[in-house]
């Protein structure tokens, strides 16, 4: 696939967008869910070697090429190794799914409600790489926990800020700026969020887009606007934190957002499974993830 057919089927698809892009910190977590006991793996490479092999089984399954997911976000280690013998950015291309690269540096100390993203300082290396590795697009998160108007604007300019040099680098910026699901003043705070990116996107120059990532909004349709909005390729949705089924009911009350799920995509997963058990239990999570986005 060219830029030209990627970004056309992430505009256009039917499907979703994978999130495998768990790192450092909640790479224990996710082997832990997969059945990867930390007993398995000793030191930073060892862990890694175990999530890549699990991300490298869930992107050779049959059921992941059948066209219902679009996208795959991934961690640089993950776009730095292979499968299916292939480097795995044309590994995922091959199997029609549009690769993405997480390029935050994790979350800095929470201020003002919110937690920012840490300095992004090997952002240009990272770019440059992952735009000889032919991916797509990128993806960074930031946190909002409370309903604070100088902590959400802070958020969302460091998003847009960032973004622009990603933009400028030739890849898709996801901006990410993740509602705490648990928040007591969510839905007054995600009305302040959409304020903010409303005012930002259309503070972008003619001819650029973004896509954001958002978390299902407590009020259902409330980024209708983001989404038909003429400098936004795609709005998408993650989990944060819900169950599967949970997260496929809110988000099947939001139209033309569709999911990029992580743990919703993954919780049934388990090492010990044949293949054909992983395949099935893979398939039913892709199934009713893409109905919810339909």
């Amino acid at each position: 696939m060219n830029t030209k057919e990627m970004t056309d089927r992430i505009a256009n698809g039917k499907g979703f967008i994978a999130a495998l892009d768990q790192s450092g910190g909640s790479t224990p977590k996710a082997l832990r869910g997969y059945g990867v006991d930390d007993s398995e793996w000793s030191g930073e490479d060892e862990m890694f070697a175990a999530i890549h092999a699990m991300r490298a089984r869930v992107i050779t399954a049959p059921c992941f090429g059948e066209g219902k997911v679009l996208g795959a976000i991934l961690f640089e280690k993950t776009m730095d190794g292979e499968v299916d013998g292939k480097p795995t950015g044309d590994a995922l291309k091959a199997r029609g799914i549009v690769p993405f690269i997480k390029v935050d540096q994790g979350l800095a100390d929470e201020e003002d409600g919110v937690q920012l993203m840490k300095p992004l300082d090997k952002l240009p290396a990272l770019l440059e790489k992952s735009v000889a590795k032919g991916m797509f697009g990128t993806k960074m998160r930031s946190v909002i926990k409370s309903a604070n108007p100088k902590g959400i604007a802070a958020v969302v300019a460091q998003q847009f800020e960032v973004a622009g040099q990603i933009l400028d680098a030739g890849l898709m910026p996801i901006i990410e700026p993740e509602y705490d699901i648990h928040a007591a003043d969510r839905e007054a705070g995600e009305d302040i969020l959409l304020a903010e990116i409303t005012k930002n996107l259309d503070a972008l120059p003619e001819g650029r887009q973004v896509m954001l990532k958002l978390s299902i909004p407590a009020k259902a349709g409330l980024y209708a606007g983001l989404i038909s909005h003429p400098k936004v390729l795609r709005v998408v949705a993650l989990s944060g934190g819900y169950s599967t089924d949970e997260a496929c009911e809110h988000l099947a009350k939001n139209p033309g957002m569709i999911a990029s799920f992580s743990r919703g995509l993954l919780q049934d997963l388990r090492k010990d499974q044949s293949d054909a058990e992983f395949n099935k239990a893979l398939s039913d999570a892709i199934e009713k993830i893409a109905a919810a986005s339909a």
